[in-house]
């Protein structure tokens, strides 16, 4: 086994060297010193940056979020509007309802995207789909309104496996 070592020399050096993780070549010490050979030292590469995790729901609307969720009295976000602005589908899936039988959420609409998540778009002006319509994730779903409220906002929910689940953390991609 030595013999193989010492025969290939240069060979095993380089082949060293690969397995170190390194091809910088070693530099000779100035002549007369008693220095031993030292390596060049290897540029630092940057630490690599965390991926921006993608959001599995987007937003269902522009305006700012004026009420969140508690789990108990709101179990969901409202987001402020004008009447006519755009309600989006947060995400792929299927209408299964638009209905106003639930006078506390007005007029709304309910998506359902796979066998965990459905979405629900309450205190909607107009609805621009209808009932088992696919939807894509961005496309207009309903005109934002104030039926049964007071001032024009969007009420959003995420259920997940029925229960309501706070949206913002799958707004912002922390949770998918």
């Amino acid at each position: 086994m030595l013999d193989h070592f010492t025969r290939g020399g240069a060979l095993m050096t380089l082949a060293l060297l690969c397995a170190c993780g390194t091809s910088v070549p070693l530099k000779a010490p100035p002549p007369g010193s008693t220095a031993t050979p030292m390596q060049t030292p290897m540029p630092v590469a940057p630490a690599p940056q965390r991926p921006v995790p993608q959001a599995s729901f987007a937003h269902p609307a522009r305006g700012a979020t004026i009420s969140h969720f508690d789990g108990r009295l709101n179990k969901g976000i409202d987001i402020e509007g004008r009447p006519g602005d755009p309600v989006l589908a947060a995400r792929d899936g299927r209408v299964v309802i638009v209905t106003s039988a639930l006078p506390a959420y007005g007029k709304m609409v309910i998506l359902k995207h796979d066998e965990n998540f459905i979405t629900a778009y309450a205190h909607i002006e107009r609805s621009l789909v209808g009932e088992n319509e696919v939807v894509r994730q961005g496309q207009p779903i309903a005109e934002m309104g104030k039926s049964g409220r007071d001032r024009v906002a969007l009420h959003f929910e995420i259920r997940k496996l029925g229960i309501a689940v706070d949206p913002e953390p799958y707004l912002r991609g922390e949770v998918n």
